[in-house]
């Protein structure tokens, strides 16, 4: 509706029935202009003409005339969804529309947590730093993806460990319903729902993402898909929060089979060197290694889920 429809039709409400010329003069406008609106407010089923002479107007009641322009709007917005498959059948790829690239941090940032909330189905991410966003927001806004119904599953390269509380966060988001795997880490990407992908413009190690590529449905896209499944497919398990002492066990191998000394390891598990030691003696002795990388390798091909 325009201004002047619906200045018309709410003088009408107040006035009751009402001839052209009167309700003109109560909006301070002429007759004929009034008349070139008429049309218009009779489609939208806004007015009806009374019987008889002078003509009169009559206004529908809100809940009949507006109840009835919603409905109308509905089948034309269920129209307009119908309508998108065909005209994305239609519609020839452009190269220039297969990969975008956002610059600047914030503006990464902000793209990141939008591809994020827009997964529904599943969201893939490969994990090391720098981090495009603060861990703790993306940690929230990760809960919130997976409250959703959404699946999420990272494989964290050695060095995302290297951030303080980084494997107790990871444990909490284990323990929360994400699939963690630790692994090697190549480049950093993020894939939602095997449609759109997210990943650092250049490869060079910086001290933060300040331009990304978006890159949508093309065979780039497939190819990205395909890397984060040969990745998975060779990443060790992470324990979660609440794993009992064998899955303890298992972050220390996971981490000594990753190449890990024992001081790093220590480091990332907050316990101390000498503890990881023993119980690298101990699961040497369970598993029938001989040394300390046999028993990496070890662990690196037995099955896991």
């Amino acid at each position: 509706m325009t201004a002047a429809e619906e200045t018309a039709y709410r003088a009408l409400l107040r006035e009751g029935p009402s001839t052209l010329a009167a309700l003109a003069a109560r909006l301070g406008t002429s007759a004929a202009a009034l008349r070139r609106l008429l049309p218009r407010l009779e489609e939208l089923g806004l007015v009806t003409r009374l019987a008889g002479r002078p003509l009169r107007l009559l206004a529908t009641p809100p809940h009949a005339a507006v109840e009835a322009l919603v409905a109308s709007r509905q089948e034309e917005i269920a129209r307009s969804r119908a309508a998108i498959g065909p005209l994305l059948a239609e519609a020839a790829p452009h190269p220039e529309e297969l990969v975008e690239v956002v610059s600047g941090r914030a503006a990464v940032a902000r793209r990141y947590l939008q591809l994020m909330r827009g997964a529904e189905e599943e969201l893939l991410v490969l994990v090391q730093p720098p981090f495009a966003t603060d861990t703790a927001l993306s940690s929230d806004e990760q809960d919130r993806t997976m409250r959703r119904g959404t699946r999420v599953r990272g494989i964290y390269g050695p060095e995302a460990l290297d951030a303080p509380n980084a494997l107790d966060r990871i444990r909490r988001a284990v323990a929360s319903g994400e699939e963690a795997r630790l692994g090697a880490v190549p480049i950093k990407l993020a894939i939602a729902d095997g449609r759109t992908a997210m990943l650092p413009l250049t490869s060079e190690h910086a001290s933060s993402v300040d331009s990304s590529l978006v890159v949508h449905p093309s065979a780039l896209l497939d190819a990205l898909v395909s890397l984060f499944e040969a990745l998975w497919r060779a990443g060790l398990p992470l324990p979660g929060e609440d794993a009992p002492e064998s899955a303890a066990d298992d972050a220390v191998l996971t981490l000594l089979a990753a190449g890990l000394t024992d001081d790093a390891i220590a480091r990332r598990l907050s316990i101390s060197t000498r503890t990881v030691q023993r119980r690298v003696r101990d699961l040497c002795d369970r598993l029938g290694a001989r040394t300390r990388f046999q028993a990496g390798a070890l662990y690196t091909h037995h099955p896991h889920p």
